[in-house]
């Protein structure tokens, strides 16, 4: 009777501890952007004597991420040009105008990874952004993941900001202006997201 009774728990921890082996090992997991806690800032060249800053919220999108194997992980995103702002309202309203962003016609742009690496523990993100109907590749920087943690609601959540810079040239953006503006657009996006 021992002997069956001793042969039934372990079947039960081997068991047990099978499924919890499972649950440990998947290490792809899936992360809502949330909106609220996510950003773009961004910097350019004034005639070469100032910088001009701005921010554009609503970022909406998903991350896969695969802990094990970064290459794997992906990551799409939307973000709201019609919230572009740079603390200046005529200067805001020139840059949601057909020079720009073209708002109206445009009132997202997107990216789209196309490849993830990690060297020496830092990620580098390679992705097909569309701005203005142009799509071009961008190169991200990337510091993160950083530890989740418990939320509102009781949703793990976790924060990632990468850094980068474009050629307003490869997007034909704002090209009457060139005289005016430097080329290169440098920017930051902060995300923090939650499954």
């Amino acid at each position: 009777m021992n002997r069956r009774i001793f042969t039934a728990a372990l079947s039960a921890l081997l068991l047990t501890g099978v499924g919890a082996f499972a649950q440990s090992s998947a290490s792809t997991s899936t992360w809502t952007i949330d909106p609220n806690h996510s950003q773009v800032n961004f910097a350019i060249s004034h005639m070469g004597v100032s910088t001009v800053r701005g921010s554009i919220s609503g970022v909406n999108g998903t991350i896969v991420w695969d802990e094990k194997n970064p290459s794997n992980s992906s990551v799409q995103n939307t973000i709201n040009t019609t919230t572009v702002t740079t603390n200046n309202e005529k200067r805001d309203g020139h840059l949601k105008s057909p020079d720009f962003f073209n708002v109206e016609k445009f009132p997202t742009m997107t990216f789209k990874s196309t490849s993830v690496t990690s060297t020496n523990g830092k990620l580098q993100v390679v992705g097909d952004l569309t701005l203005t109907g142009v799509t071009k590749s961008v190169t991200l920087d990337v510091d993160g993941p950083t530890p989740p943690q418990k939320g509102q609601g009781g949703k793990l959540v976790t924060g990632f900001s990468a850094t980068g810079t474009l050629k307003r040239s490869d997007f034909n953006f704002g090209s009457k202006f060139s005289s005016m503006l430097g080329d290169d657009v440098k920017f930051t996006i902060d995300v923090e997201a939650s499954k």
